[in-house]
């Protein structure tokens, strides 16, 4: 069989079973979870492959939720990556739902190509992108040891073959402070909240001096408890996000500074965590994204291969450090329409949601089948995560 026909035949398989994927995009959607406790759509992946021919192993790296299906035998070991956590009250507004179901079409149907070239097909589910970063757990766990490719597909409002992913880092913050009687007696308070407002002030300065791509963000979830009494605690919540891991460090120690000196300003203690994950920056491989780009420009799209448009940042760029790695965008919505966005989460169901779903499961098979098919595909793109110059 030529590559050619067993691609056709790779969308064939994703069209047959476009009824099956749309259920499954709309189940995932309609049930949202959030990071880390995703058992529904866990476990409703898992059967739905587990039906299909693969082997389900399940709470890989101790996460309950994560799971590996693999398929075939022999190398490449190609994964395809599933995210499925929703966003809190307005579910799925990332479109995971999409993700989840793209990565179990494109292992279905890759099937074919690994039955012709021989091979192993995986899809790894990979909880809470949104918040500890699952896929970095998961590679401290080993999850990605032997893998030879991994690749997924992201709804967004442009088809876009790489991304731009900032390195990222959690932080929660403290203050402790004295309450008192904010009328009667102030003077014998700390004020927990003025120490968290100085900070965001603080930082408001801090953003004049850093580079462009920085970008730092919170919101104060413990202000008080009633306008009359000196607020002993106050906490938050922030991102802090870079161009490149080097300098988020050197952003993370600025920002700490920032709430060190509110906590000299005022008295009030400072106590903080840094996230257990930090978002590295995406390392994206451009022979899977040219790969990526021929196959979906064959189902009639025009693609980009470009670092320009959203920003943001993913735990598939910590994958990109570890193993060549695909993370590219499908348009499923106009360009207004906007990620975390009630509108967006809408789109992740419509008809631009569902073909957006399809034609990213069949550029994901076929790419995998260009792996498979040819193996200096893949040692230019082992070449390329190595720096080695390809020419």
């Amino acid at each position: 069989m030529v590559l050619n026909k067993l691609k056709y035949a790779v969308a064939a398989e994703i069209d047959a079973r476009r009824k099956e994927l749309e259920e499954l995009n709309r189940k995932i959607h309609d049930n949202p979870e959030i990071g880390l406790k995703e058992f529904k759509a866990s476990s409703w992946l898992s059967e739905y492959l587990e039906t299909n021919g693969f082997k389900v192993v399940k709470g890989i790296a101790s996460l309950p939720t994560a799971f590996r299906a693999s398929y075939g035998k022999g190398n490449p070991v190609t994964a395809f990556l599933a995210e499925y956590d929703a966003l809190p009250q307005i579910g799925h507004a990332c479109g995971h739902s999409i993700i989840a179901a793209a990565a179990a079409g494109a292992g279905i149907a890759s099937k074919i190509a690994a039955d012709q070239y021989g091979g192993v097909v995986q899809v790894i589910g990979t909880p809470d992108e949104e918040n500890t970063g699952g896929k970095g757990l998961l590679i401290k766990a080993g999850a990605f040891n032997g893998v030879d490719a991994a690749m997924m597909i992201h709804p967004d409002i442009y088809d876009n073959a790489i991304i731009l992913a900032l390195a990222c880092q959690s932080l929660d913050v403290e203050f402790f402070g004295k309450g008192a009687h904010a009328a009667a007696a102030p003077e014998q308070g700390i004020n927990a909240l003025e120490a968290m407002l100085l900070s965001f002030n603080a930082i408001d300065a801090l953003r004049q001096h850093v580079k462009d791509k920085v970008r730092i963000h919170g919101v104060i979830t413990d202000g008080g408890q009633a306008p009359n009494v000196i607020p002993a605690h106050s906490a938050a919540s922030f991102n802090v996000r870079a161009g490149d891991t080097a300098y988020l460090e050197d952003v993370k120690r600025k920002v700490i500074d920032c709430f060190t000196g509110a906590g000299i300003a005022t008295g009030a203690r400072l106590e903080y965590n840094w996230g257990e994950v930090c978002y590295a920056a995406m390392k994206n491989n451009l022979t899977l994204a040219r790969l990526f780009k021929e196959n979906m420009e064959t189902l009639g799209r025009k693609v980009k291969i470009s670092e320009e448009g959203t920003s943001f940042s993913t735990d598939m760029a910590n994958v990109s450090e570890v193993v060549p790695a695909l993370h590219a965008m499908v348009k499923i919505a106009p360009p207004q329409i906007k990620h975390h966005t009630p509108e967006f989460a809408r789109a992740a169901v419509s008809e631009a949601g569902v073909k957006g779903l399809l034609d990213g499961a069949k550029a994901l098979a076929m790419t995998a089948a260009d792996l498979m098919a040819n193996p200096a595909n893949l040692e230019s793109a082992r070449k390329e995560f190595a720096g080695v110059d390809n020419q």
